[in-house]
Protein backbone atom coordinates (compact mmCIF):
# COMPACT_ATOMS: atom_id res chain seq x y z
CA UNK A 1 0.00 0.00 0.00
CA UNK A 2 1.45 3.37 -1.08
CA UNK A 3 1.51 6.02 1.61
CA UNK A 4 0.99 9.27 -0.29
CA UNK A 5 2.36 11.30 2.61
CA UNK A 6 5.74 9.58 2.25
CA UNK A 7 6.13 10.23 -1.47
CA UNK A 8 8.48 12.80 -2.93
CA UNK A 9 7.79 13.90 -6.49
CA UNK A 10 9.89 15.93 -8.89
CA UNK A 11 7.96 18.12 -11.34
CA UNK A 12 10.03 18.80 -14.44
CA UNK A 13 9.27 22.09 -16.18
CA UNK A 14 11.01 24.71 -18.25
CA UNK A 15 13.48 23.27 -20.74
CA UNK A 16 14.90 25.09 -23.75
CA UNK A 17 12.07 24.72 -26.27
CA UNK A 18 9.94 27.52 -27.69
CA UNK A 19 7.33 26.48 -25.14
CA UNK A 20 9.46 27.11 -22.05
CA UNK A 21 7.19 29.80 -20.58
CA UNK A 22 4.09 27.66 -21.02
CA UNK A 23 5.90 24.72 -19.44
CA UNK A 24 6.83 26.74 -16.37
CA UNK A 25 3.20 27.78 -15.95
CA UNK A 26 2.13 24.15 -16.26
CA UNK A 27 4.79 23.08 -13.78
CA UNK A 28 3.67 25.53 -11.14
CA UNK A 29 0.09 24.37 -11.58
CA UNK A 30 1.14 20.73 -11.16
CA UNK A 31 3.19 21.61 -8.11
CA UNK A 32 0.27 23.31 -6.40
CA UNK A 33 -2.10 20.48 -7.32
CA UNK A 34 0.18 17.78 -5.90
CA UNK A 35 0.74 19.70 -2.70
CA UNK A 36 -3.02 20.09 -2.31
CA UNK A 37 -3.24 16.30 -2.58
CA UNK A 38 -0.79 15.87 0.29
CA UNK A 39 2.23 14.94 -1.82
CA UNK A 40 5.63 16.51 -1.28
CA UNK A 41 6.72 17.98 -4.60
CA UNK A 42 9.37 20.29 -5.94
CA UNK A 43 9.96 21.98 -9.29
CA UNK A 44 13.10 21.28 -11.30
CA UNK A 45 14.28 22.43 -14.70
CA UNK A 46 15.54 20.01 -17.33
CA UNK A 47 19.12 21.23 -17.35
CA UNK A 48 22.62 20.02 -16.52
CA UNK A 49 21.75 19.80 -12.84
CA UNK A 50 18.97 17.25 -13.37
CA UNK A 51 20.97 14.02 -13.64
CA UNK A 52 23.18 14.75 -10.61
CA UNK A 53 20.02 15.54 -8.63
CA UNK A 54 18.37 12.28 -9.71
CA UNK A 55 21.45 10.30 -8.75
CA UNK A 56 22.06 12.05 -5.45
CA UNK A 57 18.49 11.88 -4.19
CA UNK A 58 16.16 9.93 -6.50
CA UNK A 59 12.50 10.98 -6.23
CA UNK A 60 9.76 8.40 -5.93
CA UNK A 61 8.33 9.61 -9.23
CA UNK A 62 8.54 12.37 -11.81
CA UNK A 63 5.73 14.35 -13.38
CA UNK A 64 6.77 15.75 -16.75
CA UNK A 65 5.33 19.22 -17.35
CA UNK A 66 7.76 19.94 -20.17
CA UNK A 67 6.32 20.85 -23.55
CA UNK A 68 8.04 20.69 -26.91
CA UNK A 69 10.73 18.18 -27.75
CA UNK A 70 12.21 17.86 -24.27
CA UNK A 71 8.99 16.66 -22.73
CA UNK A 72 7.34 14.92 -25.64
CA UNK A 73 9.84 13.30 -28.01
CA UNK A 74 10.64 10.40 -25.69
CA UNK A 75 14.32 11.24 -25.13
CA UNK A 76 13.96 12.50 -21.56
CA UNK A 77 11.71 9.57 -20.73
CA UNK A 78 14.44 7.26 -22.00
CA UNK A 79 16.93 8.94 -19.67
CA UNK A 80 14.54 8.54 -16.74
CA UNK A 81 14.26 4.85 -17.64
CA UNK A 82 18.05 4.58 -17.56
CA UNK A 83 18.05 6.18 -14.13
CA UNK A 84 15.34 3.83 -12.87
CA UNK A 85 13.05 6.73 -11.99
CA UNK A 86 9.35 6.13 -12.66
CA UNK A 87 7.31 8.85 -14.31
CA UNK A 88 3.73 9.69 -15.16
CA UNK A 89 2.69 9.38 -18.78
CA UNK A 90 3.55 7.58 -22.00
CA UNK A 91 6.76 5.57 -22.18
CA UNK A 92 9.66 6.63 -24.38
CA UNK A 93 8.61 4.56 -27.40
CA UNK A 94 5.03 5.77 -27.46
CA UNK A 95 6.04 9.38 -26.85
CA UNK A 96 8.51 9.21 -29.73
CA UNK A 97 5.80 7.93 -32.06
CA UNK A 98 3.20 10.47 -30.98
CA UNK A 99 5.66 13.37 -31.20
CA UNK A 100 6.33 12.81 -34.90
CA UNK A 101 3.05 13.78 -36.53
CA UNK A 102 3.58 11.98 -39.87
CA UNK A 103 4.53 8.75 -38.08
CA UNK A 104 1.57 9.06 -35.71
CA UNK A 105 -0.83 9.71 -38.59
CA UNK A 106 0.55 6.70 -40.45
CA UNK A 107 -0.08 4.50 -37.39
CA UNK A 108 -3.61 5.88 -37.08
CA UNK A 109 -4.28 5.21 -40.75
CA UNK A 110 -2.97 1.65 -40.38
CA UNK A 111 -5.40 1.14 -37.49
CA UNK A 112 -8.31 2.38 -39.58
CA UNK A 113 -8.67 5.60 -37.59
CA UNK A 114 -9.68 8.59 -39.75
CA UNK A 115 -7.15 11.42 -40.09
CA UNK A 116 -6.85 14.08 -42.82
CA UNK A 117 -4.76 13.16 -45.85
CA UNK A 118 -1.25 14.61 -45.72
CA UNK A 119 2.26 14.83 -47.07
CA UNK A 120 5.45 15.33 -45.04
CA UNK A 121 8.06 17.45 -46.74
CA UNK A 122 11.63 17.94 -45.42
CA UNK A 123 13.18 21.32 -46.14
CA UNK A 124 16.03 19.71 -48.11
CA UNK A 125 13.65 17.95 -50.50
CA UNK A 126 11.64 21.13 -50.79
CA UNK A 127 14.74 22.97 -52.02
CA UNK A 128 16.26 20.18 -54.10
CA UNK A 129 13.11 19.39 -56.08
CA UNK A 130 12.16 22.99 -56.68
CA UNK A 131 9.72 24.85 -54.46
CA UNK A 132 7.32 25.90 -57.20
CA UNK A 133 6.95 22.42 -58.68
CA UNK A 134 6.54 20.80 -55.26
CA UNK A 135 3.95 23.30 -54.06
CA UNK A 136 1.99 23.01 -57.30
CA UNK A 137 1.89 19.25 -56.88
CA UNK A 138 0.78 19.52 -53.24
CA UNK A 139 -2.14 21.75 -54.19
CA UNK A 140 -3.04 19.46 -57.08
CA UNK A 141 -2.98 16.36 -54.86
CA UNK A 142 -4.51 17.64 -51.62
CA UNK A 143 -6.55 20.60 -52.84
CA UNK A 144 -7.31 23.76 -50.87
CA UNK A 145 -7.55 24.83 -48.12
CA UNK A 146 -4.52 23.28 -46.44
CA UNK A 147 -3.07 23.21 -42.95
CA UNK A 148 0.70 23.63 -42.71
CA UNK A 149 2.43 22.81 -39.43
CA UNK A 150 5.76 21.51 -38.14
CA UNK A 151 6.07 17.73 -38.25
CA UNK A 152 7.35 17.89 -34.70
CA UNK A 153 6.14 20.56 -32.30
CA UNK A 154 3.20 21.84 -30.37
CA UNK A 155 1.22 24.82 -29.14
CA UNK A 156 0.34 25.84 -32.68
CA UNK A 157 3.81 27.30 -33.29
CA UNK A 158 4.58 27.58 -37.01
CA UNK A 159 1.08 26.47 -38.03
CA UNK A 160 -0.98 28.26 -40.67
CA UNK A 161 -4.14 27.72 -42.67
CA UNK A 162 -3.63 28.23 -46.40
CA UNK A 163 -6.74 29.12 -48.38
CA UNK A 164 -5.05 30.43 -51.53
CA UNK A 165 -2.19 28.75 -53.41
CA UNK A 166 -0.29 32.04 -53.44
CA UNK A 167 -0.09 31.95 -49.63
CA UNK A 168 1.48 28.48 -49.44
CA UNK A 169 5.16 29.52 -49.90
CA UNK A 170 5.01 31.95 -46.96
CA UNK A 171 3.33 29.31 -44.79
CA UNK A 172 6.08 26.81 -45.61
CA UNK A 173 8.80 29.33 -44.75
CA UNK A 174 7.09 30.09 -41.44
CA UNK A 175 6.81 26.39 -40.68
CA UNK A 176 10.47 25.68 -41.49
CA UNK A 177 11.44 28.28 -38.89
CA UNK A 178 10.30 25.76 -36.25
CA UNK A 179 11.14 22.41 -37.80
CA UNK A 180 13.10 20.99 -40.71
CA UNK A 181 10.05 19.03 -41.90
CA UNK A 182 6.63 20.44 -42.71
CA UNK A 183 3.41 18.47 -42.44
CA UNK A 184 0.93 19.66 -45.03
CA UNK A 185 -2.53 18.18 -44.64
CA UNK A 186 -6.01 18.76 -45.95
CA UNK A 187 -7.72 21.40 -43.87
CA UNK A 188 -10.96 20.09 -42.45
CA UNK A 189 -13.46 22.76 -41.48
CA UNK A 190 -15.77 21.99 -38.61
CA UNK A 191 -15.79 21.78 -34.84
CA UNK A 192 -12.42 21.61 -33.08
CA UNK A 193 -12.38 19.35 -30.04
CA UNK A 194 -9.97 18.17 -27.38
CA UNK A 195 -10.53 14.79 -25.74
CA UNK A 196 -8.49 14.32 -22.57
CA UNK A 197 -8.00 10.69 -21.64
CA UNK A 198 -6.88 9.40 -18.28
CA UNK A 199 -6.29 5.91 -16.94
CA UNK A 200 -6.26 5.62 -13.17
CA UNK A 201 -5.84 1.86 -13.30
CA UNK A 202 -9.17 0.62 -14.60
CA UNK A 203 -8.56 1.37 -18.28
CA UNK A 204 -8.55 4.58 -20.29
CA UNK A 205 -11.62 6.79 -20.12
CA UNK A 206 -12.46 10.12 -21.71
CA UNK A 207 -13.14 13.25 -19.72
CA UNK A 208 -15.85 15.65 -20.96
CA UNK A 209 -15.05 16.85 -24.47
CA UNK A 210 -13.82 20.43 -24.79
CA UNK A 211 -15.01 22.42 -27.80
CA UNK A 212 -12.55 25.07 -28.97
CA UNK A 213 -13.77 28.28 -30.63
CA UNK A 214 -10.85 30.62 -31.45
CA UNK A 215 -11.95 34.20 -32.10
CA UNK A 216 -9.99 34.43 -35.36
CA UNK A 217 -10.79 30.90 -36.50
CA UNK A 218 -7.29 29.43 -36.01
CA UNK A 219 -6.15 27.84 -32.75
CA UNK A 220 -2.57 29.10 -32.91
CA UNK A 221 -0.11 29.94 -30.13
CA UNK A 222 -1.69 33.30 -29.35
CA UNK A 223 -5.19 31.84 -29.30
CA UNK A 224 -4.08 29.09 -26.91
CA UNK A 225 -2.34 31.20 -24.31
CA UNK A 226 -3.80 34.70 -24.52
CA UNK A 227 -6.89 35.31 -22.41
CA UNK A 228 -9.89 36.40 -24.43
CA UNK A 229 -8.81 35.05 -27.82
CA UNK A 230 -10.56 31.69 -27.48
CA UNK A 231 -13.86 30.50 -26.07
CA UNK A 232 -14.23 26.98 -24.75
CA UNK A 233 -17.41 24.97 -24.28
CA UNK A 234 -17.28 21.98 -21.98
CA UNK A 235 -18.99 19.68 -22.46
CA UNK A 236 -18.86 20.32 -26.19
CA UNK A 237 -22.06 21.31 -27.98
CA UNK A 238 -22.50 17.99 -29.76
CA UNK A 239 -25.33 15.54 -30.09
CA UNK A 240 -25.05 12.41 -27.94
CA UNK A 241 -24.48 10.36 -31.09
CA UNK A 242 -21.59 12.46 -32.36
CA UNK A 243 -20.11 12.77 -28.85
CA UNK A 244 -20.07 9.00 -28.62
CA UNK A 245 -18.28 8.68 -31.97
CA UNK A 246 -15.71 11.31 -30.98
CA UNK A 247 -14.92 9.49 -27.73
CA UNK A 248 -14.67 6.17 -29.55
CA UNK A 249 -12.25 7.56 -32.14
CA UNK A 250 -10.14 9.27 -29.46
CA UNK A 251 -9.88 6.11 -27.36
CA UNK A 252 -8.98 4.11 -30.46
CA UNK A 253 -6.19 6.60 -31.21
CA UNK A 254 -4.93 6.44 -27.61
CA UNK A 255 -4.70 2.66 -27.83
CA UNK A 256 -3.24 2.55 -31.35
CA UNK A 257 -0.39 4.86 -30.30
CA UNK A 258 0.30 2.83 -27.15
CA UNK A 259 -0.28 5.71 -24.72
CA UNK A 260 -0.80 5.46 -20.98
CA UNK A 261 -1.86 7.46 -17.91
CA UNK A 262 -2.97 10.69 -19.58
CA UNK A 263 -2.96 12.38 -22.93
CA UNK A 264 -5.01 14.72 -25.06
CA UNK A 265 -6.36 13.67 -28.44
CA UNK A 266 -7.19 16.51 -30.84
CA UNK A 267 -10.19 15.84 -33.06
CA UNK A 268 -12.07 17.76 -35.72
CA UNK A 269 -15.70 16.97 -36.52
CA UNK A 270 -16.34 17.89 -40.13
CA UNK A 271 -19.50 19.62 -41.24
CA UNK A 272 -20.99 16.25 -42.21
CA UNK A 273 -20.52 15.01 -38.62
CA UNK A 274 -17.52 12.75 -39.14
CA UNK A 275 -14.70 12.91 -36.55
CA UNK A 276 -11.07 12.83 -37.65
CA UNK A 277 -7.99 12.73 -35.43
CA UNK A 278 -5.54 15.58 -35.94
CA UNK A 279 -2.92 14.50 -33.41
CA UNK A 280 -2.20 13.85 -29.77
CA UNK A 281 -0.21 15.32 -26.92
CA UNK A 282 1.52 13.13 -24.34
CA UNK A 283 2.35 16.10 -22.10
CA UNK A 284 -0.82 18.21 -22.18
CA UNK A 285 -0.65 21.79 -20.97
CA UNK A 286 -1.87 22.42 -17.44
CA UNK A 287 -1.98 26.23 -17.44
CA UNK A 288 -5.01 28.32 -16.55
CA UNK A 289 -6.10 28.28 -20.22
CA UNK A 290 -5.16 24.65 -20.97
CA UNK A 291 -7.68 22.07 -22.04
CA UNK A 292 -7.07 19.11 -19.74
CA UNK A 293 -7.75 21.11 -16.53
CA UNK A 294 -11.00 22.37 -18.11
CA UNK A 295 -12.05 18.78 -18.76
CA UNK A 296 -11.07 17.68 -15.25
CA UNK A 297 -13.12 20.50 -13.74
CA UNK A 298 -16.12 19.65 -15.93
CA UNK A 299 -15.88 16.04 -14.76
CA UNK A 300 -16.29 17.25 -11.19
CA UNK A 301 -12.97 15.89 -10.00
CA UNK A 302 -9.96 17.59 -8.47
CA UNK A 303 -6.78 18.00 -10.51
CA UNK A 304 -4.67 17.17 -7.47
CA UNK A 305 -6.59 13.95 -6.92
CA UNK A 306 -6.07 12.93 -10.54
CA UNK A 307 -2.35 13.71 -10.52
CA UNK A 308 -1.94 12.04 -7.14
CA UNK A 309 -3.54 8.86 -8.43
CA UNK A 310 -1.33 8.91 -11.52
CA UNK A 311 1.76 9.36 -9.36
CA UNK A 312 0.74 6.37 -7.25
CA UNK A 313 0.25 4.37 -10.43
CA UNK A 314 3.73 5.28 -11.71
CA UNK A 315 5.26 4.32 -8.36
CA UNK A 316 3.35 1.05 -8.41
CA UNK A 317 4.62 0.22 -11.91
CA UNK A 318 8.15 0.49 -10.56
CA UNK A 319 7.34 -1.96 -7.77
CA UNK A 320 7.84 0.63 -5.06
CA UNK A 321 4.37 0.40 -3.59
Amino acid sequence: MINRMELRVLVLAGGLSYERDVSLRSGRRVLDALKSAGIEAELHDADVSLLPALQADPPDAVVIALHGATGEDGSLRGVLDLCGVPYVGADARAARLAWDKPSAKARLREAGIPTPDWVALPHDRFSELGAVAVLDRIVSRLGLPLMVKPAQGGSGLGAAVVREAADLPAAMVGCFAYDSTALVEQYVGGTSLAVSIIDLGTGPSALPIVEIVPRDGVYDYAARYTAGLTTWHVPARLSPEISGRVVEVALDAYKALGLRDLSRIDVIVSEDGEPQVLGCNVSPGLTETSLLPLAVQAAGVDLGAVLGALVERAVGRAGRG
